[in-house]
């Protein structure tokens, strides 16, 4: 019988050249492969999406493009890709496919949050829990592993200010896989190569990131026939409040138009926007205060996607409640439940309080990454206590679904942004 264990713990040598060009009409494109002297050993990427996957990481070194009259990212740009043996402080098991990618969606959410400290916690190449905090990194960082403490273990934690020694502190009593910050304060390394086999990236990049938010990358997508999509790459519009448009519509000769959000609903619609920016579409996310409360990813369907957000909300707002109080996860407490009777009523207390607060979603707001198609999605958000919804526009409903807020006691407000989120 093979050794399944064995399969984590093979580094499948890579034959992808030292080099690729890409050829672009009368432009060149020149990417080199990434390698680091770990070790004393020469290495790559561990692996790509699973083990027995080889895969390369590649820089671009050389070359633009200026096609469509666009600023489009060039050499020297690199954050992740352009890593070296000095930056990786701690390379752990040396990073995979997977652990980079995180990083970099990491950046990619933050390049939109630079006015803050701010922090996310990835995994699979969405975000567990973000936030910001204008009382530092630490701050932000604990508020996105409350976010998701469940999803967070074995995650990527990428922050766009110095770990500071508190932050790095939280880092070191948890499971991370990866921790990826601009620099770090004094103290704080030694605290976080406690863990052996965490990789501590210093990427000064994260750091400027607001060099790139007005420009675009190629983005390539492959295709399992082995044919390529090129796109011009995701730009977030939305980098103010004043950014968002006025939710207006008109059907049936009828005019109608959403109630604007209060400064405090369109601080946290821009955050949780700029956090859909790396979120698997069809998604939502509800936020408050400047933290993601729940996000839902990937699903056909948009109020199905807003139900499986609520439910997802609900399941980590019962466990916080019985870690912090129990020292047990949800799961934990229930078991122990079936044959404990005071745990059983504290099992029934804390869903009571889950339920009252439906799951501490009242006074949120939600984003959407694409519009609503039917009013049906914005009925689930307001039933949970929505007071802000921020979603594209053009849908042949969209009076339809303003209507769904203006009906709404207390009044949702809506704005559009102008652009879909999309991110397949």
């Amino acid at each position: 019988m093979p050794d399944i264990k064995a399969i984590y713990t093979t580094v499948h040598k890579d034959d992808f050249p030292e080099e690729m060009t890409i050829l672009l009409g009368d432009e060149k494109l020149v990417y080199r492969k990434r390698v680091w002297t770990l070790d004393n050993e020469r290495k790559g990427l561990r692996y790509g999406e699973n083990p027995d996957q080889p895969a390369a990481l590649y820089e671009l070194r050389q070359g633009s493009i200026t096609c469509g009259g666009l600023t489009w990212r060039g050499p020297g740009q690199g954050i992740v890709s352009a890593m070296t043996e000095a930056q990786m402080l701690q390379a752990g098991k040396h990073p995979g496919k997977t652990n980079l990618t995180d990083v970099d969606n990491g950046a990619n959410i933050l390049q939109y949050l630079t006015e803050r400290p701010a922090a996310v916690i990835l995994k699979h190449n969405n975000p567990c829990g973000a936030a910001w905090s204008g009382d530092g990194v630490a701050a932000a960082l604990e508020k996105a592993f409350w976010c998701d403490r469940i999803a967070a273990f074995g995650g990527a934690v990428v922050v766009n200010r110095p770990l500071s020694l508190q932050a790095a502190e939280m880092v070191a009593a948890s499971y991370f896989e990866v921790v990826a910050a601009p620099g770090f304060e004094e103290g704080a390394v030694e605290v976080l190569k406690k863990r052996k086999n965490l990789r501590i990236m210093e990427l000064p990049g994260l750091g400027r990131l607001e060099d790139l938010t007005r420009s675009a990358f190629l983005d390539i997508k492959s295709l399992a026939d082995g044919g390529l999509v090129l796109q011009k790459s995701f730009v977030n519009r939305i980098l103010s409040g004043t950014d968002f448009l006025p939710a207006t519509a008109a059907s049936d000769g009828l005019s109608v138009s959403a109630r604007a959000p209060s400064p405090a609903e369109l601080d946290d619609l821009r955050f949780a926007w700029a956090v859909e920016a790396g979120v698997t579409s069809n998604s939502v996310i509800f936020a408050r205060g400047g933290a993601t409360l729940a996000i839902g990813t990937g699903e056909q369907d948009r109020v199905g996607c807003v139900e499986l957000a609520a439910h997802k909300a609900h399941t980590k707002y019962a466990d916080t409640l019985s870690f912090r109080e129990c020292g047990l996860s949800l799961y934990e407490l229930k078991q122990k439940a079936a044959a404990d009777a005071a745990l059983a009523e504290k099992l029934a207390d804390v869903e009571r309080r889950t339920a009252a607060a439906r799951g501490g979603l009242e006074g949120s707001v939600l984003v959407s990454d694409g519009f609503f198609p039917f009013r049906d999605g914005v009925d689930a958000a307001i039933a949970q206590g929505v007071t802000a919804i921020a979603q594209p526009g053009g849908s042949l409903r969209d009076a339809e679904v303003i209507m769904a807020c203006n009906e709404a006691s207390p009044q949702v407000a809506m704005v559009f942004t102008g652009q879909r989120s999309f991110r397949h």
